[in-house]
């Protein structure tokens, strides 16, 4: 069974950094699919920040140059920096992964959240101005 945990989150004031990071277990396929999402209150769940098994990592034109994703494999966490933050950044932020959307080549940030078979619970990210 495949779970995904989120932590780090929590709150900042404007310009602030966080680091979030996503535990992995369970998911046993020989490649993947990882990626940030973040859902502000009334608007549509959006891709951050998507990172494949081959390396290649892709984001939201709203947060290039400011947040980096990246993995630790030795320990199967998947992190998120942000740095530069702003108060648009506020948000419920979701770690996910998914096998087919690595297998068909399309890993990118912009790949909608509905690709997505695993989910973490999602954790709160609040910046104040």
């Amino acid at each position: 069974q495949v779970q995904l945990v989120e932590s780090g989150g929590g709150s900042v004031q404007a310009g602030g950094s966080l680091r979030l990071s996503c535990e992995v277990s369970g998911y046993s396929y020989n490649g993947y699919c990882m990626a940030w999402f973040r859902q502000a209150p009334g608007k549509e769940r959006e891709g951050v920040a998507a990172l494949d098994s081959d390396g290649h990592t892709t984001y939201a034109e709203s947060v290039k140059g400011r947040f980096a994703i990246s993995q630790d494999n030795a320990k199967n966490i998947l992190y998120l920096q942000m740095n530069s933050l702003k108060p648009e950044d506020t948000a419920l932020y979701y770690c996910a992964a998914d096998f087919t959307v690595w297998d068909g080549g399309y890993c990118y940030s912009w790949v909608p959240s509905n690709q997505f078979e695993y989910w973490g619970q999602g954790i709160q990210v609040t910046v104040s101005s």
